[in-house]
């Protein structure tokens, strides 16, 4: 087997990597994959496959984000669901505190401390159309890049909402 001083080295170095590990992904960066439709086609754009979770993107989460939050029009987020906290949603941003954004039945004005998302795939996504503006506390963080599946990597374009967004 091993000596008792080998199996302790050997667990001080798993336990250092996993609290390296675990800081970057809370602090930095994480891999966050993307399921379902609502985003596509900029993230599975070939939705109904057999292969299931092996056609999910999986995208690069940066959190610098969130020291001040500083998010633009366009940037692709990760945040907990309104709804239920242990849920992740990834969405656009269309618009930000003081913005007026107009849906298909009504004018909405985005309160501070708050953002407006929605999917790029309308007709399947749950977004801000139906729970309301987002508030900036649930955001875990700005996609960048996407990791998988690799003839697919790359950075991921900025898309503004034209003629939706005015600002006050």
């Amino acid at each position: 087997m091993g000596t008792p001083s080998g199996l302790w080295s050997i667990a001080k170095k798993c336990f250092t990597v996993g609290l390296i590990t675990l800081t970057v992904s809370d602090r930095f960066a994480s891999i966050v994959p993307v399921r379902g439709a609502s985003m596509s086609p900029t993230f599975n754009p070939k939705t109904n496959t057999l292969l299931g979770s092996l056609s999910d993107d999986y995208v690069l989460v940066e959190k610098f984000c969130l020291i001040k939050y500083k998010f633009s029009h366009g940037d692709v987020i990760v945040f907990c669901s309104p709804y239920d906290h242990k849920e992740k949603h990834v969405k656009r941003i269309v618009g930000l505190p003081g913005d007026w954004v107009g849906t298909h039945y009504d004018v909405v004005k985005i309160p501070e401390g708050h953002c407006w998302v929605e999917g790029d795939n309308s007709a399947s996504s749950i977004d801000s159309r139906s729970f309301g503006p987002v508030p900036l506390g649930l955001v875990n963080g700005r996609a960048t890049q996407i990791l998988w599946p690799p003839h697919r990597v790359g950075s991921i374009d900025r898309k503004v909402a034209q003629n939706r967004v005015s600002s006050s």
